[in-house]
């Protein structure tokens, strides 16, 4: 299972005020608030570990499909790109990625290297994001499984949580996307690494 969380650097400097006072304490705990006041560059910081969060969720979601928001539950441990995230019983391994341009965030269950790969769009647009990154997705699927991509297609769930489809059929392997300002990014696991069966075969 996979679940990645994409950050817009300067989107997220024009969309939010995060010395503003009670922003960090409703998101962060104390040992976080620690790693934002000690670090080089606060900023970067709050949101390297905000994407941590938010990857952590999109996995536990796959675990125990449901929706709801609780950030600071989601408790973050850092050291240099790796960390920790917890929630409850629930615990998970997150690589991040940071550019000049974004952050990046990947969370598993084990320890790995990150599979998530960034898409850059000169467009700020949501819909329009959401379906180049969907259909860029659905193209590599299409490349790794043989499969033509015509009869792919991508659909949530109740939850949120995204799913690939062969015609009426769901495909056994495990997807995240994300998009924030003009980035992308999406994930595919391997089936082989978490051992579970697909009935395609992978190019």
């Amino acid at each position: 299972m996979v679940g990645n969380d994409i950050v817009d650097i300067v989107e997220a400097k024009k969309q939010s005020n995060w010395q503003r006072p009670g922003f960090l304490d409703k998101i962060f705990t104390a040992k976080e608030q620690q790693y934002i006041s000690k670090a080089t560059n606060p900023f970067i910081m709050v949101w390297r570990l905000w994407s941590m969060k938010e990857a952590a969720y999109k996995l536990y979601t796959q675990l125990y499909p449901s929706r709801f928001y609780n950030p600071k539950a989601f408790k973050c441990s850092v050291n240099t790109l790796n960390g920790k995230v917890k929630y409850k019983d629930f615990e998970c391994y997150v690589n991040t990625k940071i550019t000049l341009l974004y952050i990046l965030s990947e969370a598993h269950l084990d320890k790995t290297d990150m599979i998530s790969e960034a898409v850059i769009f000169n467009k700020n647009d949501y819909k329009t994001l959401s379906k180049i990154t969907k259909e860029i997705l659905l193209n590599k699927i299409s490349d790794r499984y043989t499969i033509p991509k015509s009869q792919l297609r991508i659909s949530k769930s109740e939850f949120g949580i995204p799913s690939v489809y062969v015609n009426l059929e769901e495909l056994n392997i495990d997807i995240s996307i994300s998009h924030h300002g003009n980035y992308g990014a999406y994930a595919v696991s391997d089936p082989a690494r978490f051992q579970k069966p697909c009935r395609y075969t992978i190019a």
